[in-house]
């Protein structure tokens, strides 16, 4: 019994230090004081947040190119370890990404999974759909659009249980 205790202590921390490493590491730097609010609790009270660090991502809504920027429209998620995007929840408001020069649509296809870091920039108001809308503005010092290998990458392909099964890949 004694060794039973001993080799799950052992045992566990290992078996969640290995699971742990499987995740890759966050892609940005969080810098001190970067806001943790999603863009739904920034579109509430812009000014609370004024000027402040994000880093936030979501699913590329549409593109739009202006003579001298670009802007992403973003449905925001949380963000994983990673920060990829999570997408089991609802997501987490809307946020538009202004990007200098242009962006080429192609390179950001509507539903790609993207994230972004900047810094706020005010917010402006709009429509989605027909109901109006306040988008926080996020001007955007570095962009990354995720592949489906980088968001399938680090999540582990291993299930438990009891009874015969069949994958097909």
């Amino acid at each position: 019994m004694r060794f039973a205790a001993v080799s799950a202590r052992i045992l566990l921390p290992a078996l969640l230090l290995g699971l742990a490493a499987c995740a890759p590491a966050p892609i940005y730097k969080v810098a001190p004081g970067t806001i943790a609010a999603m863009p739904m609790q920034v579109a509430q009270s812009p000014e609370q947040y004024a000027r402040g660090q994000v880093i936030w991502g979501g699913r590329v809504v549409g593109v739009s190119n202006l003579p001298d920027h670009s802007e992403i429209e973003i449905l925001a998620y949380p963000l994983d370890a990673s920060q990829r995007p999570k997408f089991g929840t609802d997501g987490s408001g809307r946020f538009i990404a202004i990007l200098p020069g242009y962006a080429e649509p192609m390179n950001y296809p509507n539903g790609a999974p993207i994230t972004v870091d900047g810094q706020l920039a005010g917010s402006r108001a709009g429509k989605v759909g027909e109901a109006d809308y306040v988008f926080p503005l996020v001007k955007v010092a570095q962009s990354h659009v995720w592949t489906a290998d980088e968001m399938r990458s680090g999540h582990p392909n291993v299930s438990f249980g009891v009874g015969v099964g069949v994958g097909i890949r």
